[in-house]
């Protein structure tokens, strides 16, 4: 299915996978990318050997374009410089869009794509220079940038920029993406139902916990701040994951281990729930967004691209002129 956006990344399926911080294996974007996504790495919180030992090991599984995200309050500029010589795709969050980071982007020879919550911040964006602007909607889980719907936001940023824009939040089936390619975007950046992928490094308590809950599961809230260098803010997390937390006693949920050593995870810990994390990980923070009723088990990434793309072509074809390559 081609589009604007994967027509520039060079990829065949117009979705990019969001970065989930450590829930986002290198095993998970290579299998995205494989399947004709746009897999992607979180480059947050790294070091630079740490990045490109990453970087090296995603490249042994796929040699098909993937990206790296970084998230501006704890942006390392040597991962930057490394990530943009490396990847097809540099992605940034959480931050008012920079002409310099995107510059610096550019100089190392990678596309720039800048993830907002305001019409104002894609204008920003496009201004800054980058390549594609993704919208962010309320409907998405983990951390959310603005307070719009996607739909409302996705329509004021496509009348306001002329580069290719993805839309984020509350994507989870071949329905809602042929929506949104029919109301111009180049194509959606999904995070959930990866979540729940084979290739996913979410605890199986987590994953089982996105299999069984609804749409209307997914709600906002200003809690799982601590250690967040992102909060204070909202996230769409799992109302069941607030409920547990709330429900405990002790002000330590679990432990993980990190570099030879173990850490306790308070209560109301920003961190997804991985692996190797043990504890009452039904308490800790299950993000969520709301296309979470749209995973019933676990499934490869490729059959969960094969799925998201299903009739989506067929659905969208004639409506979706901004969005096609002519």
């Amino acid at each position: 299915m081609a589009t604007r956006f994967t027509e520039l990344v060079g990829c065949s399926a117009p979705i990019q996978q969001a970065p989930m911080g450590g829930v986002s294996s290198d095993e998970l974007c290579a299998a995205v990318s494989e399947a004709g996504g746009l897999g992607m790495i979180s480059g947050a919180g790294m070091s630079a050997e740490l990045l490109q030992a990453k970087l090296d090991h995603v490249r042994s599984l796929t040699a098909k374009p993937i990206g790296v995200n970084f998230l501006i309050p704890v942006l390392d500029r040597e991962c930057l410089r490394l990530a943009s010589r490396s990847v097809r795709v540099v992605d940034f969050f959480w931050g008012e869009p920079d002409p310099q980071l995107v510059a610096f982007a550019h100089e190392g020879g990678a596309l720039v794509s800048w993830q907002v919550g305001t019409v104002a911040e894609a204008i920003a964006a496009e201004r800054a220079g980058c390549d594609v602007v993704i919208a962010q909607g309320v409907e998405a889980g983990g951390h959310i940038w603005g307070t719009l719907g996607l739909l409302p936001l996705l329509s004021q940023v496509l009348d306001e920029v002329s580069v290719p824009v993805l839309a984020a939040g509350g994507i989870g089936s071949a329905r809602s993406l042929a929506a949104v390619l029919a109301a111009g975007a180049a194509g959606a950046r999904c995070g959930t139902r990866f979540a729940a992928a084979a290739e996913s490094a979410a605890h199986p308590t987590y994953v089982e916990a996105l299999i069984r809950a609804r749409a209307e599961d997914a709600v906002r809230t200003d809690l799982f701040h601590v250690g967040c260098p992102l909060c204070p803010s909202t996230h769409g997390v799992l109302k069941s994951a607030i409920e547990a937390a709330e429900s405990l006693a002790s002000d330590v949920v679990g432990e993980m281990e990190m570099q030879g050593r173990t850490f306790p995870i308070a209560k109301f810990h920003g961190v997804p729930p991985f692996r190797p994390i043990r504890g009452h990980v039904e308490a800790m923070a299950l993000y969520a967004g709301q296309s979470v009723g749209g995973v019933h088990g676990v499934q490869t990434a490729a059959e969960i691209v094969a799925e998201l793309l299903g009739d989506a072509g067929q659905a969208a074809a004639g409506t979706a002129a901004h969005s096609a390559i002519a």
